[in-house]
């Protein structure tokens, strides 16, 4: 996908045929919506509270991930919805996954072309419908998602992309979710999700659940003036507006 060139919402063809007969307009209308984000800045690890948002997040990650046997991750196939430019991928390396047994796939040409060029060599990335994996059945030994959710609007879109990350998962596999619960009331193009709409996504399956993330708003403000202050709010949990939740098959 290197130098791949095409515009934010121009979809090519392939992508369209998926469940439900608004399934294109959805695809356009997130790629539209994507096109608009054009400050990337407020997600830089030189904002305090992003970067004490990144430290609380890796700690529960890997915390999720060990207690369910899935560390090390040496041999481990990993798989990623909406990898966009590849911040997640790189992480997976860092902690031990080989750049060979990564995936990483986005609906954005451009965001695969810069994931491209910042990932490790070995790391396969594609330009690809999250509700039309074309990967063989239990490919994959960890499959993520992070904030790819709560971007899609369309109801029978989100339940095509669940059953298709079961569907790849291998026996005794792990979803990795990390999105937020609440709906953001200064952005229409996105949409909170709760624990019992996830619990829906997934049937036949167990769960575990942890709020985690102090509310942006909140907690750039807060950072900025004490990073003390900032921990403990965190700690109590009542302003956290994320859900980090590993999910197994019972069956």
């Amino acid at each position: 996908m290197r130098n791949q060139q095409l515009q934010s919402a121009e979809i090519p063809s392939d992508m369209l045929a998926v469940e439900g007969d608004d399934s294109g307009n959805e695809l356009a209308r997130i790629c539209a919506a994507y096109a608009r984000r054009t400050d990337e800045s407020r997600y830089s690890l030189s904002e305090p509270a992003n970067l004490l948002d990144s430290r609380e997040r890796e700690g529960k990650i890997l915390s999720a991930l060990a207690r369910h046997g899935c560390i090390p991750l040496e041999n481990a196939n990993v798989l990623e919805i909406g990898c966009g430019t590849g911040y997640w991928l790189r992480e997976f390396v860092r902690w031990g996954a080989r750049p060979g047994n990564i995936t990483g796939i986005d609906l954005l040409p451009e965001r695969i072309a810069e994931a491209t060029n910042l990932c490790p060599a070995g790391i396969t990335l594609r330009c690809q419908n999250a509700a039309q994996l074309d990967y063989s059945t239990g490919a994959f030994d960890l499959v993520f998602q992070s904030t790819v959710f709560t971007s899609i609007l369309n109801e029978n879109m989100k339940a095509q992309i669940a059953r298709e990350m079961l569907r790849v998962l291998s026996p005794g596999g792990t979803i990795l979710w990390y999105d937020f619960t609440v709906n953001n009331p200064w952005n229409a193009d996105v949409r909170g999700i709760p624990r019992r709409k996830i619990a829906r996504l997934f049937p036949g399956c167990r769960f575990e659940f942890q709020r985690l993330t102090l509310a942006p708003p909140i907690g750039r403000r807060i950072a900025r003036a004490s990073t003390l202050l900032y921990r403990a709010l965190s700690a109590l949990k009542i302003f956290d507006t994320h859900c980090l939740a590993t999910i197994h098959r019972t069956c």
